[in-house]
């Protein structure tokens, strides 16, 4: 279960979310998970649970501060009006502050949903420090300097998503590739946010399954 935490974001000021332990002693890897255009709600507590249960410190940023919603409208407002400067600097310090932390290992990963799956595509890019990137069906609006990144990324994406594209997904990998940056990527026969189980319109239990199983292992082989 969850519990709230402070952190400061890398421009200093004080940044806000929640955070699991492991169960088992000892020092851990570390996530940052990042939310959905809905906010830090339920849904992302139940994924920090699961990543908690698999053996892993992880904390998500409050990128909304307090605001959750369960309407597609108010979401979209909220995401375009999202301060991406101030998102990136409150990623960037859930990174540092995983990193050291006496719980870690100092090895931190980004798994980010939707919204949160673009936010991880630019984390790739912005933070040298990271050791494993994680997007399911999110695409930056605006493409950041891919030429940086260093971690490996392991990519989810749903063959019928209108707006984070199978194509669009295949364009960063094939740009990467060309300098030799691994990315790895799955595309499911499946709609967009197809792991969000809150959702049943959308929710593809198989796939979800098969996505979160290959999250799990890419991120213990990166960050164990």
């Amino acid at each position: 279960m969850s519990e709230k935490v402070s952190f400061p974001a890398k421009n200093g000021s004080s940044a806000t979310g929640e955070i699991v332990w492991p169960k088992q002693g000892g020092k851990a890897p570390a996530v940052v998970l990042i939310q959905e255009w809905w906010g830090l709600n339920d849904h992302i507590r139940s994924l920090l649970d699961r990543l908690g249960a698999a053996g892993f410190v992880a904390l998500a940023p409050d990128l909304y501060h307090g605001t959750v919603t369960k309407d597609p409208t108010e979401a979209n407002r909220l995401m375009t009006e999202l301060d991406k400067a101030r998102a990136h600097d409150e990623i960037a310090g859930a990174v540092s502050f995983l990193a050291g932390h006496e719980r870690t290992n100092g090895k931190v990963g980004v798994i980010g949903f939707c919204m949160g799956g673009a936010l991880a595509f630019a984390a790739a890019a912005n933070i040298p420090e990271l050791a494993a990137v994680v997007p399911y069906y999110g695409v930056p609006s605006r493409a950041p300097d891919y030429s940086r990144v260093k971690a490996p990324i392991l990519a989810h994406f749903a063959a019928r998503d209108g707006w984070a594209t199978p194509a669009a997904a295949e364009a960063i990998r094939k740009e990467l590739a060309e300098r030799g940056q691994p990315m790895e990527l799955h595309v499911y026969d499946a709609d967009h946010a197809f792991a969000n189980d809150t959702r049943p319109e959308v929710y593809n239990p198989e796939a979800a399954k098969i996505a979160w199983e290959r999250s799990i292992e890419f991120l213990r082989q990166h960050l164990g």
